[in-house]
């Protein structure tokens, strides 16, 4: 394709005919010559948004990509409305490719009830492979709570630390994926595929939105840098200490075993499709979750020292400061 804007007759054909599913706060969506979407917030709801960015290569990185968008949303107690879409492509991509691409996150989106409202298409010599940036909106009912002061506030001293499903899910599957080969040298295929699979449990919105009807507290989604640098960044939001028991932190084996095959720690391995939250009353939200289906459970608690602590067994040690991602190891 030539450098530049998507042409009139490309962008109506391969960008623009893929998008069916429509809301209607979406008052004004997607289009040739349009600049911008309008879109309606109802009364007694706010709107929220958060925006993402990654280059893609396949369904999995956009199922990723937007999932940690969603997930940002659910985290703030928000669901999914609307998607504003910036692609950046090489001149080597085919249109084909790029209808391809579109019909791939139309349909993400519709899973999560998602309408694309807009974005821009353009081809640029500066990149090698699709880059794609993701600005998601959500609708939250409003409440007395809402300020300037930020979402980070509801955590404080005293609350518990829960975690939903497992730890290291995002990075699993990403390298299942990427090794697959050496992995089924080692494991059983059943263990590769279930790994690689790892992404059908991405999506935190249904725990977020128990943990809401529960009266949670907090809630952070835990993705780049793993479980450990989201806890951190948790605490340091809340400006509180915490105590995590290492032995709680929920994983699943295929984790172990890719991580170990690999040679990353599985504690600092993106972990997105794992929700913490804290509540001052941590069994009951388990309780909650499990009756809705959501593995979850009790790891630790926030404190009102400014020590961040991990226990594991008789060691006690300091956290530390958040890591780069296992993954680009």
């Amino acid at each position: 394709m030539k450098i530049g804007k998507v042409t009139g007759n490309a962008l109506k054909r391969s960008v623009l005919k893929p998008i069916t599913y429509k809301r209607e706060e979406v008052l004004h969506g997607a289009g040739v010559g349009e600049d911008c979407a309008i879109l309606a917030v109802p009364k007694g709801f706010i709107m929220t948004s958060c925006v993402q960015q990654a280059a893609v290569e396949s369904r999995l990185d956009l199922k990723l990509l937007i999932g940690r968008c969603v997930n940002n949303l659910a985290a703030s107690g928000s669901q999914p409305m609307a998607a504003m879409l910036g692609v950046i492509l090489p001149e080597t991509v085919e249109e084909l490719q790029l209808k391809a691409l579109m019909a791939d996150v139309h349909e993400i989106c519709k899973s999560y009830e998602m309408q694309i409202a807009g974005g821009h298409t353009m081809v640029n010599d500066a990149v090698s492979k699709v880059l794609l940036v993701v600005t998601v909106y959500g609708l939250r009912q409003q409440t007395p709570n809402d300020s300037a002061a930020g979402l980070q506030k509801g955590a404080a001293p005293g609350q518990e630390i829960v975690l939903s499903k497992w730890i290291g899910l995002e990075g699993t599957a990403l390298l299942a994926e990427k090794y697959e080969e050496g992995l089924k040298g080692r494991y059983p295929g059943y263990l590769v595929e279930e790994a690689a699979g790892f992404y059908k449990y991405i999506s935190v919105l249904p725990e977020a939105m128990v943990a809401v009807k529960e009266g949670v507290c907090h809630m952070h989604d835990a993705s780049e840098g793993g479980i450990l640098a989201a806890l951190w960044e948790m605490a340091e939001g809340a400006g509180t200490g915490l105590t995590i028991d290492l032995k709680k932190l929920p994983i699943r084996q295929e984790t172990v075993e890719v991580c170990e095959f690999v040679g990353v720690n599985p504690y600092e391995l993106r972990s997105g499709g794992c929700l913490i939250m804290t509540a001052y009353d941590g069994q009951k939200l388990v309780e909650a979750l499990e009756e809705a289906g959501i593995a979850a459970v009790v790891v630790g608690k926030l404190t009102d020292s400014k020590e961040r602590l991990i226990l594991n067994e008789d060691e006690v040690r300091y956290m530390d400061r958040p890591q780069v991602d296992e993954i680009y190891r």
